[in-house]
């Protein structure tokens, strides 16, 4: 087995957890054979929104095909 890494970067108003389900949703929604998610980084937008915006920066594993 052959595996890719991908970054994504989730986002919510709610809070990191809904960050990082959002990044994941997208992911397993988007790409065949994930296997694994590590969640790299935690970060807060507070300068340019009228709420906070919370996000996860994960790294996104799947399989390639043959």
């Amino acid at each position: 087995m052959v595996f890719k890494k991908i970054t994504l970067i989730g986002t919510s108003t709610e809070s990191f957890d809904a960050a990082a389900d959002d990044a994941i949703d997208r992911a397993e929604s988007t790409l065949n054979n994930v296997y694994w998610v590590e969640v790299d980084e935690l970060g807060v937008e507070i300068a340019s929104v009228e709420e906070r915006q919370y996000q996860a920066e994960v790294t996104v594993a799947f399989e390639l095909q043959e």
